[in-house]
């Protein structure tokens, strides 16, 4: 979230800047001003009343020690309601720092000054595209089809056990499916990423570091008993990693990468754009995530988002990267670039990756600071991460571009992990 001083110093900019997220309640930063007015004029009032409340202290001793014992119980009785006074006071502090907290939260993040204005995705800007669009035959058909043909992934047998979105990967669907994660995790440990295994469950508090909470409720598989929410990507548990830590400058980048399997309620939308793995509840997918100085994350950025177009280069798909328009952008990124592969069986464009920089968002929410010297004050660090990457359209693309006539023939860096070279 942004913080109070950014906004009481940048006003009009925030105003105006959070106009291309299509964002134009202004009257919230004037009440984040409002409210901080007063809880700074509570706390000098509680600061000058602790302060007579130490003078009371000295004036004691020295009244006890000169034998004034009336007079020192006269003071006795003053601290004993200025105490009440600074307690009621201290109360009224933190009311007004809760009103102030969920005033902050409602702000969404300021979109960097090149995130082109626009409502949705179609007004998002095309980067770079890369790859062939293979020329497939007439008889070219939908993953959903070849899924079946070749019995890889069962949806029935996924709604027997659980409901609609949660596919069985059989056979060579399952080996394809563990060889895309193993390829992925070993490209990103090579471009020096650390791996994690993090729990699939999260608490209130971490839900709420990363934006999930408190407006995503709705979109997450909850425990109620437990008051955990299943993950929706492993950005959630890896980035929480380092909730209430100050690191070093020197420490920085910090560069992890893990393998989870993600959960999404809203996924539930059902329909001919959203058929087979287009849209799952339950989907596999290996996720970057770094921690950078404010003054290398753009850097970063493009680094990211380069090793991402390099791992779907490798596997030989089609793609463009898109810059997001202040309309699709999230609420807690500052700038996206989404990655989408080309399905030529359903002949339309599929979404696989996107790589954020939320800038000190997150880390606000979640404490994360570093410090460049010793005795320097603690400065928010930027966070990133990027999907590298999400495997049900990636398996989709890949199936739908390598079909033949005798089969769906896997991508030659797949080989070493998958073990075959045709799925018939």
């Amino acid at each position: 979230m942004l913080t109070v001083s950014f906004i009481r110093e940048n006003r009009d900019l925030v105003i105006n800047r959070l106009k291309i997220k299509n964002f134009h309640d202004s009257q919230i930063m004037d009440q984040v001003i409002r409210t901080d007015n007063e809880r700074r004029t509570i706390q000098a009032g509680t600061d000058k009343k602790q302060a007579e409340l130490k003078n009371y202290s000295k004036e004691i001793g020295i009244l006890i020690k000169s034998g004034k014992q009336k007079e020192a119980e006269t003071i006795k009785t003053r601290m004993a309601g200025l105490k009440k006074e600074i307690h009621a006071l201290q109360k009224k502090h933190d009311d007004i720092v809760t009103i102030l907290y969920d005033l902050l939260i409602q702000i969404p993040n300021l979109p960097h000054e090149s995130v082109p204005a626009g409502k949705g995705e179609m007004d998002n800007i095309l980067i770079r595209s890369g790859g062939k669009i293979p020329e497939q035959t007439k008889d070219a058909v939908p993953h959903w089809e070849l899924i079946k043909k070749y019995d890889i992934i069962d949806f029935d047998l996924g709604i027997k056990l659980t409901g609609a979105g949660f596919p069985v990967y059989k056979g060579k669907g399952a080996i394809l499916q563990r060889a895309l994660i193993s390829f992925f995790l070993d490209e990103n440990i090579r471009a020096g990423y650390k791996e994690f295994l993090p729990p699939l469950m999260v608490n209130e508090y971490s839900a709420f570091g990363t934006g999930q909470l408190p407006d995503k409720e709705g979109q997450m598989y909850t425990v109620p008993s437990d008051s955990f929410y299943l993950i929706p990507t492993a950005e959630v548990p890896v980035t929480n990693l380092f909730r209430d830590t100050i690191l070093a400058a020197s420490d920085l980048p910090l560069k992890c990468t893990s393998y989870t399997p993600c959960f999404r309620r809203e996924a539930g939308s059902w329909g001919k754009d959203v058929r087979g793995l287009n849209r799952l509840h339950q989907f596999d997918k290996v996720e970057i995530v770094q921690i950078q100085h404010p003054d290398k994350s753009y850097e970063t950025l493009e680094e990211m988002a380069v090793h991402i177009e390099n791992l779907i280069h490798k596997l030989g798909l089609p793609y463009r990267i898109m810059k997001l328009c202040g309309g699709d952008i999230s609420f807690t990124s500052a700038m996206t670039y989404d990655f989408e592969v080309y399905a030529s069986g359903q002949q339309k464009w599929l979404e696989v990756s996107s790589v954020s920089n939320f800038e000190s968002y997150q880390a606000n929410r979640l404490k994360l600071r570093f410090k460049d010297k010793e005795n320097e004050k603690p400065r928010l660090a930027h966070t990133l991460n990027g999907s590298a990457l999400a495997l049900p359209r990636i398996v989709a693309a890949l199936i739908e571009n390598n079909q033949t006539p005798h089969g769906i023939k896997i991508p030659e860096v797949l080989l070493p992990y998958a073990g075959f070279e045709m799925i018939d």
